[in-house]
Protein backbone atom coordinates (compact mmCIF):
# COMPACT_ATOMS: atom_id res chain seq x y z
CA UNK A 1 0.00 0.00 0.00
CA UNK A 2 1.33 3.53 -0.62
CA UNK A 3 0.57 6.66 1.80
CA UNK A 4 -1.40 9.09 -0.15
CA UNK A 5 0.21 12.69 0.65
CA UNK A 6 -1.80 15.45 1.45
CA UNK A 7 -2.14 17.96 -2.10
CA UNK A 8 -2.25 22.08 -1.85
CA UNK A 9 -5.83 21.41 -2.56
CA UNK A 10 -6.58 19.36 0.22
CA UNK A 11 -4.16 20.88 2.93
CA UNK A 12 -6.24 24.52 1.48
CA UNK A 13 -9.77 23.07 1.96
CA UNK A 14 -8.51 21.53 5.45
CA UNK A 15 -7.25 25.27 6.09
CA UNK A 16 -10.48 26.52 5.07
CA UNK A 17 -12.54 24.32 7.05
CA UNK A 18 -10.55 25.04 10.52
CA UNK A 19 -10.92 28.78 10.00
CA UNK A 20 -14.97 28.13 9.39
CA UNK A 21 -14.84 26.00 12.25
CA UNK A 22 -13.04 28.91 14.67
CA UNK A 23 -14.75 31.66 13.09
CA UNK A 24 -12.73 34.67 11.06
CA UNK A 25 -14.10 37.53 14.02
CA UNK A 26 -12.80 34.70 16.63
CA UNK A 27 -9.39 34.25 14.68
CA UNK A 28 -9.25 38.29 14.42
CA UNK A 29 -9.65 38.57 18.43
CA UNK A 30 -6.66 35.47 18.49
CA UNK A 31 -4.71 37.20 16.80
CA UNK A 32 -5.46 41.03 18.83
CA UNK A 33 -4.45 38.76 22.05
CA UNK A 34 -1.04 37.40 20.55
CA UNK A 35 -0.62 40.61 19.91
CA UNK A 36 -1.24 41.75 23.03
CA UNK A 37 0.75 39.59 25.27
CA UNK A 38 4.10 40.14 22.59
CA UNK A 39 3.57 43.83 23.41
CA UNK A 40 3.39 43.80 27.00
CA UNK A 41 5.84 40.78 27.30
CA UNK A 42 8.37 42.84 25.29
CA UNK A 43 7.80 45.70 27.47
CA UNK A 44 7.61 44.03 30.95
CA UNK A 45 9.05 40.60 30.40
CA UNK A 46 10.57 40.30 33.72
CA UNK A 47 7.09 40.11 35.25
CA UNK A 48 4.26 39.50 32.48
CA UNK A 49 4.57 35.94 32.02
CA UNK A 50 5.80 35.02 35.74
CA UNK A 51 3.32 32.50 37.08
CA UNK A 52 1.91 34.90 39.14
CA UNK A 53 0.98 37.55 37.12
CA UNK A 54 -0.64 35.35 34.30
CA UNK A 55 -2.62 34.28 37.79
CA UNK A 56 -3.26 37.86 39.09
CA UNK A 57 -4.89 38.16 34.96
CA UNK A 58 -6.71 35.31 35.84
CA UNK A 59 -7.75 36.08 39.18
CA UNK A 60 -8.70 39.67 37.24
CA UNK A 61 -10.97 38.39 34.70
CA UNK A 62 -12.88 35.92 36.92
CA UNK A 63 -15.58 38.48 37.82
CA UNK A 64 -15.58 40.20 34.56
CA UNK A 65 -16.04 36.73 33.01
CA UNK A 66 -19.18 35.61 34.62
CA UNK A 67 -20.61 39.36 33.66
CA UNK A 68 -19.61 39.15 29.97
CA UNK A 69 -21.15 35.55 29.33
CA UNK A 70 -24.85 36.88 31.03
CA UNK A 71 -24.46 40.26 29.53
CA UNK A 72 -24.02 38.38 25.98
CA UNK A 73 -27.01 36.38 26.51
CA UNK A 74 -28.79 39.50 27.20
CA UNK A 75 -27.84 41.61 24.25
CA UNK A 76 -27.99 38.54 22.04
CA UNK A 77 -31.79 38.74 22.88
CA UNK A 78 -32.27 42.61 22.26
CA UNK A 79 -31.79 43.72 25.32
CA UNK A 80 -29.14 45.65 27.63
CA UNK A 81 -28.05 45.34 31.35
CA UNK A 82 -26.26 48.60 32.59
CA UNK A 83 -26.80 47.90 36.13
CA UNK A 84 -24.60 44.77 36.68
CA UNK A 85 -21.95 46.72 38.25
CA UNK A 86 -24.13 48.18 41.01
CA UNK A 87 -25.80 44.67 41.52
CA UNK A 88 -22.45 43.17 42.01
CA UNK A 89 -21.61 46.16 44.68
CA UNK A 90 -25.05 45.53 46.41
CA UNK A 91 -24.56 42.07 46.87
CA UNK A 92 -21.39 42.34 48.08
CA UNK A 93 -23.09 44.13 51.04
CA UNK A 94 -25.82 41.80 51.39
CA UNK A 95 -23.69 38.75 51.37
CA UNK A 96 -21.40 40.60 54.01
CA UNK A 97 -24.55 41.49 56.41
CA UNK A 98 -25.65 38.15 55.89
CA UNK A 99 -22.51 36.22 57.15
CA UNK A 100 -21.78 38.74 60.08
CA UNK A 101 -25.35 38.24 61.31
CA UNK A 102 -25.40 34.56 60.88
CA UNK A 103 -21.83 33.19 60.52
CA UNK A 104 -22.77 30.92 57.69
CA UNK A 105 -20.88 30.94 54.78
CA UNK A 106 -23.90 29.03 53.15
CA UNK A 107 -26.61 31.55 53.98
CA UNK A 108 -24.02 34.79 52.88
CA UNK A 109 -24.25 32.57 49.13
CA UNK A 110 -27.79 32.48 49.14
CA UNK A 111 -28.45 36.22 50.42
CA UNK A 112 -26.17 36.80 46.96
CA UNK A 113 -28.03 35.05 45.13
CA UNK A 114 -31.37 36.27 45.40
CA UNK A 115 -30.52 39.78 46.01
CA UNK A 116 -29.41 39.78 42.42
CA UNK A 117 -32.22 37.56 40.63
CA UNK A 118 -34.80 40.08 43.01
CA UNK A 119 -32.67 43.39 40.94
CA UNK A 120 -32.73 41.64 37.96
CA UNK A 121 -36.26 40.44 38.49
CA UNK A 122 -37.23 44.36 38.64
CA UNK A 123 -35.03 45.17 35.29
CA UNK A 124 -36.78 42.78 33.34
CA UNK A 125 -40.60 43.78 34.58
CA UNK A 126 -39.79 47.50 33.92
CA UNK A 127 -38.01 46.64 30.38
CA UNK A 128 -41.38 44.11 29.25
CA UNK A 129 -44.02 45.23 31.45
CA UNK A 130 -43.33 48.74 31.54
CA UNK A 131 -42.40 48.85 27.90
CA UNK A 132 -39.34 51.03 29.30
CA UNK A 133 -36.21 51.34 27.22
CA UNK A 134 -33.57 48.86 28.40
CA UNK A 135 -30.99 50.99 28.60
CA UNK A 136 -32.95 54.10 30.55
CA UNK A 137 -34.37 51.47 32.86
CA UNK A 138 -31.06 49.68 33.80
CA UNK A 139 -29.55 53.15 33.87
CA UNK A 140 -31.78 54.47 36.40
CA UNK A 141 -31.45 50.90 38.54
CA UNK A 142 -27.85 51.20 38.48
CA UNK A 143 -28.47 54.27 40.38
CA UNK A 144 -31.27 52.57 42.52
CA UNK A 145 -29.32 49.78 43.21
CA UNK A 146 -25.83 51.85 44.14
CA UNK A 147 -27.83 53.70 46.66
CA UNK A 148 -29.33 50.85 48.51
CA UNK A 149 -25.88 49.36 48.90
CA UNK A 150 -24.78 52.83 50.69
CA UNK A 151 -27.78 53.28 52.51
CA UNK A 152 -27.43 49.77 54.50
CA UNK A 153 -23.87 49.98 54.70
CA UNK A 154 -24.00 53.12 55.55
CA UNK A 155 -21.25 53.83 53.21
CA UNK A 156 -19.01 51.67 54.82
CA UNK A 157 -17.13 48.69 54.24
CA UNK A 158 -18.49 45.38 55.86
CA UNK A 159 -15.67 43.14 56.73
CA UNK A 160 -16.22 39.43 56.53
CA UNK A 161 -14.10 36.84 59.14
CA UNK A 162 -15.70 33.68 57.54
CA UNK A 163 -12.16 31.27 56.24
CA UNK A 164 -15.14 29.30 54.44
CA UNK A 165 -16.56 31.92 52.79
CA UNK A 166 -13.09 33.36 51.66
CA UNK A 167 -11.67 30.19 50.84
CA UNK A 168 -14.04 30.64 47.17
CA UNK A 169 -12.35 34.41 46.35
CA UNK A 170 -8.68 32.82 47.45
CA UNK A 171 -8.74 29.11 47.50
CA UNK A 172 -7.13 27.03 44.91
CA UNK A 173 -8.04 23.93 42.93
CA UNK A 174 -5.42 21.74 41.04
CA UNK A 175 -3.12 25.34 41.42
CA UNK A 176 -5.96 27.18 39.93
CA UNK A 177 -7.92 29.81 41.92
CA UNK A 178 -11.16 28.84 42.42
CA UNK A 179 -12.96 31.88 40.72
CA UNK A 180 -10.95 30.72 37.77
CA UNK A 181 -12.93 27.05 37.87
CA UNK A 182 -16.18 29.04 38.33
CA UNK A 183 -15.86 30.73 35.29
CA UNK A 184 -14.99 28.00 33.66
CA UNK A 185 -18.13 26.02 34.83
CA UNK A 186 -20.24 29.55 34.23
CA UNK A 187 -19.08 29.17 30.46
CA UNK A 188 -19.60 25.45 30.13
CA UNK A 189 -23.06 25.70 30.81
CA UNK A 190 -23.86 28.71 28.97
CA UNK A 191 -22.61 27.50 25.93
CA UNK A 192 -24.46 24.36 26.19
CA UNK A 193 -27.63 26.42 27.09
CA UNK A 194 -27.00 28.87 24.14
CA UNK A 195 -25.87 27.05 21.66
CA UNK A 196 -27.51 23.30 22.43
CA UNK A 197 -30.53 24.20 24.30
CA UNK A 198 -33.95 24.82 22.32
CA UNK A 199 -34.58 28.17 24.72
CA UNK A 200 -31.16 28.97 24.10
CA UNK A 201 -31.81 29.05 20.52
CA UNK A 202 -35.21 30.82 21.44
CA UNK A 203 -32.78 34.04 22.74
CA UNK A 204 -31.46 34.31 19.21
CA UNK A 205 -34.79 34.20 17.48
CA UNK A 206 -36.13 37.17 19.90
CA UNK A 207 -33.08 39.35 19.17
CA UNK A 208 -32.90 38.32 16.05
CA UNK A 209 -36.21 38.66 14.45
CA UNK A 210 -39.17 39.48 17.66
CA UNK A 211 -41.79 39.37 15.13
CA UNK A 212 -41.54 36.01 13.83
CA UNK A 213 -40.52 34.87 16.75
CA UNK A 214 -43.88 36.13 18.44
CA UNK A 215 -45.92 34.59 15.47
CA UNK A 216 -43.90 31.21 16.11
CA UNK A 217 -45.53 31.20 19.43
CA UNK A 218 -43.10 32.38 22.03
CA UNK A 219 -43.63 33.87 25.11
CA UNK A 220 -41.86 36.78 24.16
CA UNK A 221 -42.26 38.76 27.59
CA UNK A 222 -41.79 35.43 30.07
CA UNK A 223 -38.42 34.68 28.41
CA UNK A 224 -37.20 38.32 28.58
CA UNK A 225 -38.15 38.55 32.57
CA UNK A 226 -36.10 35.47 32.91
CA UNK A 227 -33.28 37.03 30.55
CA UNK A 228 -32.47 39.65 32.86
CA UNK A 229 -33.44 37.51 36.19
CA UNK A 230 -30.41 34.89 34.86
CA UNK A 231 -28.32 38.59 34.35
CA UNK A 232 -29.01 39.68 38.21
CA UNK A 233 -28.31 36.09 39.27
CA UNK A 234 -24.98 36.12 37.72
CA UNK A 235 -24.05 39.81 38.89
CA UNK A 236 -25.12 37.88 42.30
CA UNK A 237 -22.41 35.38 41.69
CA UNK A 238 -19.92 38.14 40.96
CA UNK A 239 -20.74 39.92 43.82
CA UNK A 240 -19.95 36.51 46.00
CA UNK A 241 -16.70 36.02 44.04
CA UNK A 242 -15.52 39.25 44.90
CA UNK A 243 -16.70 39.66 48.21
CA UNK A 244 -14.94 36.29 48.66
CA UNK A 245 -11.64 38.03 47.62
CA UNK A 246 -12.14 41.39 49.23
CA UNK A 247 -13.13 40.03 52.43
CA UNK A 248 -15.86 42.65 52.45
CA UNK A 249 -18.99 44.07 51.05
CA UNK A 250 -18.39 47.45 49.54
CA UNK A 251 -21.25 49.97 47.60
CA UNK A 252 -18.91 50.39 45.22
CA UNK A 253 -14.92 50.05 45.67
CA UNK A 254 -14.36 46.53 43.23
CA UNK A 255 -17.60 46.72 41.36
CA UNK A 256 -16.85 50.14 39.72
CA UNK A 257 -17.11 50.31 36.25
CA UNK A 258 -17.46 46.57 35.64
CA UNK A 259 -20.78 47.17 33.56
CA UNK A 260 -18.72 48.85 30.99
CA UNK A 261 -15.92 46.22 30.91
CA UNK A 262 -18.70 43.24 30.55
CA UNK A 263 -20.63 45.04 27.48
CA UNK A 264 -17.39 45.82 26.14
CA UNK A 265 -16.23 42.00 26.31
CA UNK A 266 -19.36 41.08 24.53
CA UNK A 267 -19.51 43.45 22.08
CA UNK A 268 -15.33 43.41 21.52
CA UNK A 269 -17.17 38.97 21.13
CA UNK A 270 -19.49 39.27 17.90
CA UNK A 271 -23.17 40.67 19.57
CA UNK A 272 -24.65 43.46 17.76
CA UNK A 273 -26.84 45.98 19.05
CA UNK A 274 -29.88 45.15 17.29
CA UNK A 275 -29.72 41.24 19.10
CA UNK A 276 -29.53 37.89 17.27
CA UNK A 277 -25.61 37.88 17.78
CA UNK A 278 -22.97 36.47 20.32
CA UNK A 279 -21.24 33.88 21.55
CA UNK A 280 -20.22 32.43 24.89
CA UNK A 281 -16.39 31.69 23.09
CA UNK A 282 -16.18 35.21 21.50
CA UNK A 283 -16.85 36.80 24.89
CA UNK A 284 -14.18 34.79 26.76
CA UNK A 285 -11.98 36.39 23.88
CA UNK A 286 -13.16 39.59 24.46
CA UNK A 287 -12.49 39.35 28.05
CA UNK A 288 -9.16 37.65 27.88
CA UNK A 289 -8.23 40.42 25.54
CA UNK A 290 -9.57 43.13 28.46
CA UNK A 291 -7.98 41.67 31.28
CA UNK A 292 -4.43 41.47 29.38
CA UNK A 293 -5.05 45.31 28.42
CA UNK A 294 -5.65 45.82 32.19
CA UNK A 295 -2.78 44.14 33.61
CA UNK A 296 -0.58 45.58 31.20
CA UNK A 297 -1.49 49.08 31.57
CA UNK A 298 -1.24 48.27 35.20
CA UNK A 299 2.60 47.42 34.86
CA UNK A 300 3.94 49.30 32.01
CA UNK A 301 2.78 52.32 34.70
CA UNK A 302 0.01 53.63 32.42
CA UNK A 303 -2.04 56.63 34.45
CA UNK A 304 -5.47 56.08 35.46
CA UNK A 305 -7.05 58.56 33.64
CA UNK A 306 -5.13 57.01 29.94
CA UNK A 307 -6.92 53.93 31.22
CA UNK A 308 -9.92 54.82 31.79
CA UNK A 309 -9.77 56.71 27.98
CA UNK A 310 -8.37 53.58 26.49
CA UNK A 311 -11.08 51.27 27.79
CA UNK A 312 -14.33 53.97 26.68
CA UNK A 313 -12.68 53.75 23.43
CA UNK A 314 -12.15 50.03 23.39
CA UNK A 315 -16.28 50.27 23.75
CA UNK A 316 -17.07 52.71 20.89
CA UNK A 317 -14.40 50.65 18.65
CA UNK A 318 -16.08 47.29 19.70
CA UNK A 319 -19.56 48.56 18.65
CA UNK A 320 -18.60 49.87 15.36
CA UNK A 321 -16.67 47.06 14.44
CA UNK A 322 -19.95 44.80 15.49
CA UNK A 323 -22.17 47.31 13.40
CA UNK A 324 -19.94 47.18 10.81
CA UNK A 325 -19.95 43.71 10.23
CA UNK A 326 -23.57 43.55 10.67
CA UNK A 327 -24.44 45.77 7.77
CA UNK A 328 -21.95 44.30 5.90
CA UNK A 329 -23.02 41.07 6.10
Amino acid sequence: MTAQTATPEKAGFSMHRTIERIGIHNLSLLVALVGLLVIFGTLRGDVFFSTRNLLNIGMGVAILGVLAISQTGVIVSGGLDISVGSIVGLTTVATAMTIQSTEAAGMGILAGVIIGALAGLMNGILVTYGRINAVIVTLGTMAIFRGIAFILSDGQSISIFNDSFRWIGTGRIIGLPVPLWILVAVAIGFYIFMHKSIVGRNYYAIGGNPIVARLSGLNIPRYRVAIYVVSGVMAGVGGILLAARTGSGQPISGSDGLELEAITAAFLGGCAMQGGRGTVIGALLGVAIIGVLNNGMILTAVPTFYQMLAKGTLLILAVFLAEYRLNKS
